[in-house]
């Protein structure tokens, strides 16, 4: 009968935790600092950091055959197979709560009773994961993983698992993963509002093409559109909070820009940003409220973005017609008005074949 593991100590899992991140090349002095700090808060944090060491410790008393033997249940382990006598889920992957999977690998009598230093290093092995290889395989498997997308025309309103509500315009697809230390969610194309639940201890983050945005906790849009024409790779724009958008070419902004509530910024498809500039009047995300606003935009852009929502059956085939600006907010769902506003904002006129598509053309 398989041994059910205890729960996992919290404390204990803090504490290897600090031991994992300690050995890594990256570990500078504020994070040493951290550490101290987070050993002097209570007793039982050094007790549990010290239980650790001696546990790893156990190893330099092993035998190379008993290390490779060690390291092959290691392998085995982080690869999510099912050993005699574990606990993880059929299929692989990690438990339906969450919580990060352990295993007791399977030892022959022969070698229980014959080799105690190896039971003590098996016993770091089922409650590490197998030691560093199945603690670094946690954190970079997801604990939970989707894809959403809608279809033209159609509007989604999204509650995630850890509280933070997802807006998904119409035509926009998006990957959702949320790791132990982090939450990501991938922005294919499209745009979506995003209202961030605060968790300092999983930062989310947001891969738009080039851009990357990370937030604790705020408001926020990004859109990501390169299906159309004159569109930047992607565009951020804060409500509520801040946001530090990272990736891109320039020469510090590539590291990390904070944008407060308020501010926009674009980025072409060869990483250079654009200027920061203020949210326009129908804030960062009018088409929540079935408005899609231009400023002097090219009517075949125009075009393009109400083609997102709805089939036109509007055509330009004139380049002089195409460049052609036009301002104005327009609702994508009533086509009828936009066809009566289009001659009287600009100098042209909708010619009807009688089959096909309606062509905008220049007024004679």
């Amino acid at each position: 009968m398989p041994t059910v593991p205890a729960p996992a100590d919290p404390v204990r899992e803090a504490a290897l935790d600090w031991f994992v991140r300690r050995q890594a090349p990256a570990f500078g002095p504020a994070d040493e600092a951290a550490f101290q700090r987070w050993l002097a808060a209570d007793a039982s944090h050094r007790a549990a950091f010290a239980a650790w060491e001696k546990e790893w410790q156990a190893l330099d008393t092993l035998s190379a055959d008993d290390r490779a033997w060690l390291a092959q249940s290691d392998l085995t382990l982080a690869a999510g197979k099912q050993e005699e006598g574990g606990s993880w889920p059929a299929g692989g992957g990690l438990p339906a709560d969450g919580s990060r999977p352990r295993a007791r690998p399977f030892l022959p009598a022969r070698r229980r009773l014959a080799m105690p230093a190896l039971a003590a290093a098996g016993a770091l092995a089922v409650s590490a994961g197998a030691g560093l290889l199945g603690w670094q395989y946690w954190l970079a498997t997801p604990r939970f993983r989707r894809e959403y997308s809608t279809r033209r025309g159609q509007f989604l309103e999204l509650p995630l698992t850890d509280g933070s509500r997802l807006t998904l315009d119409t035509a926009t697809r998006i990957e959702v993963s949320f790791y132990p230390r982090r939450r990501e969610v991938r922005l294919v194309e499209g745009q979506a509002v995003f209202a961030v639940e605060a968790d300092p201890a999983r930062p989310f983050i947001v891969a738009a093409g080039p851009v990357q945005v990370t937030v604790v906790g705020t408001r926020f849009s990004v859109r990501r559109t390169p299906g159309l024409p004159g569109d930047p790779a992607a565009t951020v724009a804060v409500e509520e909070g801040r946001v530090r958008v990272g990736g891109g070419a320039g020469p510090d902004r590539g590291q990390g820009l904070l944008l407060s509530a308020g501010d926009q910024i674009s980025c072409d498809a060869e990483g250079r940003w654009s200027e920061v500039v203020a949210v326009g009047k129908g804030g960062i995300a009018p088409w929540r409220q079935y408005r899609v606003a231009f400023d002097n935009q090219r009517l075949d852009q125009a075009l393009a973005e109400l083609g997102r929502y709805r089939d036109l059956a509007l055509v330009v085939r004139d380049p002089r017609v195409a460049a052609l600006e036009i301002t104005g907010v327009f609702d994508p769902r009533d086509l009828a008005t936009f066809r009566r506003i289009l001659p009287l904002s600009l100098p042209v006129r909708l010619q009807d074949s009688g089959s096909g598509p309606i062509e905008i053309v220049m007024a004679r």
